[in-house]
């Protein structure tokens, strides 16, 4: 553990995403297997403990410690593996730190009303950090400002090879990585995966910024909508079909009205919405399906799934992402035309004569539920990333609000170390009576611009 707590302890308060690479390949480079694999499953958020419940934590500690005392130091932290960590009494003795290896493969085996006594015998050998590291990767979210795709990046600087080839594998992997380590190291041949469908990374757009407007040359562009959803990848091979997010995060388990129309043997990118009787609905109607593993079948007829298709990466085995953009249109135009596919649909290219026509249009977005367009070069291939000059998102304005902060508050548990809570007074509309009038509102729940 004293690899993977220093690890942690350093990343939390690194704030440069380069230095924050450094550290995790300068750990990948000189931790051990298992540890270093179960490491990045940790980082990666590919590593739970269903038997360990954070309740089990808090009465751990209760063990331990005054509850009254624990309570005020819970609610003042707001984190409980911290408070934990840092209250716990130490005790004397003689075990030696166990390593991550031996802490995954002991609770996965060990029953879950055992579990708090095992916990218990590994805190007390530990140091504040190591506890709080400890109990951090039993409860999960590290929250030490690393995505997931920061590590597999890192990943990629430590085998040298591209991240693109680290994001075509990662889906046909398990944890602890051994197959994946071997080839980085160059003990063994690239994993191969097979016919399952694993994630492509997709092709990102760059805003279009106003002093570029005028040097663009719009007759090179194809034109369509950009829809306020998230960007998502369906995948289908051997029979088994699975959705992404734009990070690569398998979504599917939320989604199953999605997932149970796809017969077919493709690679498609999309748009993720909320349409219901033929209506695009806010975005707000699509955060009540994200971040959940299943939903109710109550959710499923509220807020009904579909897929707007904007491109074609495979059309079954066939890779087409070397095409330039118009051959892979056609393609897709034909896909659609001979799948049918059920809760999908093809995005509509938008038709105009001029920039002036586009800006127009693009103002006017917001009448038709959209936040602006997307200009994609009629010449380009699929390329992932955010190659410059290929893909433009070109969003309306954002919409402005006049008012005064006058509270914050800071939030408690996962947002313990962000202002979530905030009050702000609004002027009246009458010059004569102007003053202060309050509302309240959670950070993201008023979605100005995206």
């Amino acid at each position: 553990m004293t690899p993977f707590s220093q690890l942690l302890d350093r990343l939390i308060f690194t704030p440069a995403r380069n230095t924050k690479l450094a550290l995790i390949v300068d750990y990948f480079r000189h931790a051990p297997d298992p540890d270093r694999g179960w490491a990045l499953a940790a980082l990666t958020g590919g590593l739970t403990f269903p038997g360990v419940k954070a309740g089990a934590i808090r009465e751990l500690a209760m063990r331990r410690v005054d509850p009254v005392l624990f309570g005020w130091s819970y609610d003042y932290v707001g984190d409980l593996a911290e408070t934990t960590a840092l209250i716990w009494p130490e005790r004397r003795t003689n075990r030696a730190w166990p390593t991550l290896g031996e802490v995954v493969e002991r609770l996965r085996a060990t029953a879950r009303a055992d579990a708090p006594d095992v916990i218990e015998e590994w805190l007390d050998p530990l140091d504040a950090t190591g506890r709080w590291a400890l109990l951090k990767l039993i409860t999960g979210g590290l929250r030490v400002g690393v995505s997931a795709r920061l590590a597999k990046v890192a990943l990629a600087e430590y085998g040298q090879v591209d991240a693109a080839e680290i994001e075509e594998v990662w889906h046909g992997l398990e944890p602890p990585y051994g197959e994946l380590f071997a080839w980085l190291d160059g003990r063994a041949p690239r994993p191969d995966p097979e016919d399952k469908p694993v994630f492509r990374s997709p092709m990102l757009a760059h805003p279009l910024e106003d002093a570029e407007v005028a040097a663009l040359d719009f007759g090179a562009f194809l034109a369509e909508w950009k829809w306020d959803g998230i960007r998502v990848q369906i995948a289908r091979a051997a029979g088994e079909a699975r959705l992404y997010s734009r990070t690569g995060d398998d979504i599917g388990g939320a989604f199953p009205d999605v997932l149970d129309h796809v017969t077919f043997e493709a690679v498609l990118d999309g748009e993720l919405l909320v349409v219901l009787d033929g209506e695009v609905r806010p975005f707000n109607d699509l955060q009540q399906r994200l971040n959940r593993k299943t939903v109710t079948a109550a959710t499923l007829r509220k807020h009904p799934a579909f897929v707007r298709l904007y491109d074609i990466l495979f059309d079954g085995a066939e890779d087409l992402r070397a095409l330039p953009l118009t051959e892979r249109r056609a393609r897709l135009e034909a896909f659609v035309a001979r799948e049918a596919p059920r809760r999908m649909d093809l995005s509509e290219l938008v038709d105009f004569a001029d920039r002036g026509e586009l800006e127009r249009m693009r103002a006017d977005a917001r009448s038709g539920a959209t936040e602006g367009l997307m200009l994609k070069r009629r010449d380009a291939p699929y390329v992932a990333g955010r190659p410059k000059g290929l893909w433009y998102k070109w969003k309306r304005g954002p919409l402005t609000v006049d008012a005064v902060l006058m509270y914050a508050q800071r939030g408690h548990g996962k947002r313990s170390s962000f202002y979530s809570d905030y009050t702000f007074g609004a002027w009246r509309a009458h010059p004569r009576h102007r003053g202060a009038g309050t509302g309240t509102g959670r950070q993201g729940v008023f979605r100005l611009h995206r």
